[in-house]
């Protein structure tokens, strides 16, 4: 069974806290977004080592290994827009089907421990650069596909609602993680 694409617009996590995850984008100190994603980071280290990564919990929803795999590439794509922010003027980010590259990089049969690494490598490279922007940096902008306008500093708050919204996802006790 395919998993449905999930076409929210979930900006929205901006404004108000997120009902199901709790995630609250105005209690985010944008100095200690780095920090944050290497906390990130070093929980979703734990999940993707569980011996139950590969098991999707229902046959639409994906499991933790596939969760892990969105989040890795979130960590990377936020890295190469966070980059265009800083060095282009209100740059305009190409589109990106989180769904289809579900499917083209097979998700579901990548190796837990390689995405482990990779997921950790992604999080620290893009730490790293929100570390490094500077106060006069958190007001750029940049422009998503959708005409979402986003400065530096709502851009890393966004960012950090998807690993802590999946950390939510795969903790549900319908997704079978328990130890």
């Amino acid at each position: 069974m395919t998993i449905e694409p999930d076409t929210k617009n979930w900006t929205w996590v901006l404004e108000r806290p997120c009902p199901d995850c709790a995630f609250d984008a105005s209690t985010i100190v944008p100095r200690h977004i780095g920090a944050t994603l290497r906390d990130l980071a070093s929980q979703w280290e734990a999940v993707l080592v569980h011996p139950l990564v590969r098991q999707r919990p229902s046959p639409a929803m994906w499991s933790a290994l596939e969760y892990g795999c969105h989040v890795r590439d979130v960590f990377r794509l936020f890295a190469e827009r966070l980059d265009l922010m800083l060095t282009e003027p209100a740059p305009t980010f190409a589109n990106w089907d989180q769904d289809a590259t579900a499917v083209a990089e097979r998700y579901d049969l990548q190796d837990p421990a390689i995405v482990r690494r990779e997921l950790v490598l992604a999080a620290d490279e893009l730490a790293d650069r929100f570390d490094a922007v500077t106060a006069s940096e958190w007001s750029r902008l940049g422009i998503r596909s959708d005409g979402a306008a986003f400065t530096i500093e709502s851009f890393g708050k966004y960012l950090l609602h998807d690993p802590i919204h999946h950390l939510w996802d795969v903790a549900r006790p319908s997704a079978h993680m328990e130890s």
